[in-house]
């Protein structure tokens, strides 16, 4: 499904919400941490063991952002696996590179001493530029929901990873039940946009809370991950509810 303008409150088109990430790429880091009070690393842990990948693999990780969740598959596959990371946002990727250099041999992290090779390239997540099956797992972290259109988005992400790979999706989503349900639209809906306010930006920590709104339900996210060709699709919810979590196999 394309959204449209009249899916809800806080469209942004896809070009939009490009320049949007564009211009938030120095404080995203920051306002992430204090967003989620520093748990969103061990969620994308969490995503990184359900992509079941070990040494010598290549993962690729869709809206890589400023990298996060492509360094940690990294660890997973090091010594001598590689790690893409995609985004249509070139200065969120400036981002990305300026901390990949910083983990390069006798600079980094990874396993013994050793980081994986971690590449980044702009690319959109609705036209991913990899043959078929070109990698043992895909990943996306708080990105599906701007895609523009997720079913084409979902189907990407199947084609590129080999029969018996895995797709995970790590995403915020909607808790359903008080008192977390009252906390999450306090949270999101008052203080997150008061916080880009304070950063400069009031228009992308606004789009923030009514993307999530726009976002499928889990169960919803789970059928059209079926839908996109994906088998044994599971998914949990942590965090008290804020937080889900995909994974399907590649048929």
């Amino acid at each position: 499904m394309t959204e449209s303008p009249g899916d809800g409150a806080g469209y942004l088109a896809e070009p939009q919400v490009r320049a949007m990430f564009d211009r938030i790429s120095g404080i995203y880091d920051r306002l992430n941490g204090v967003m989620t009070g520093g748990l969103h690393h061990a969620w994308r842990r969490r995503a990184v063991e359900l992509a079941a990948i070990g040494p010598g693999a290549h993962a690729l990780d869709v809206a890589t952002g400023t990298g996060d969740l492509a360094f940690a598959l990294a660890d997973a596959v090091a010594p001598t696996g590689a790690v893409v990371g995609v985004d249509f946002a070139e200065q969120m990727l400036a981002v990305a590179r300026a901390k990949a250099a910083v983990r390069a041999p006798g600079g980094g992290s990874g396993r013994a001493g050793q980081p994986a090779a971690v590449s980044f390239e702009r690319a959109n997540a609705l036209a991913l530029p990899f043959a078929d099956g070109s990698f043992d797992a895909a990943t996306v972290g708080f990105g599906v929901r701007n895609f523009a259109d997720l079913d084409a988005g979902l189907h990407e992400l199947a084609r590129v990873v080999r029969p018996g790979g895995r797709v995970v999706i790590l995403e915020i989503t909607t808790p359903q039940h008080p008192p977390l349900s009252t906390f999450f639209r306090l949270w999101f809906e008052r203080i997150v946009p008061v916080l880009g306010r304070l950063a400069g930006d009031p228009e992308a920590y606004s789009y923030l809370p009514s993307s999530v709104r726009r976002f499928p339900p889990p169960q919803e996210l789970a059928r059209r991950m079926a839908g996109a060709g994906l088998v044994e699709i599971r998914y949990l919810i942590t965090a008290g509810g804020i937080i889900a979590l995909h994974v399907g196999t590649v048929r």
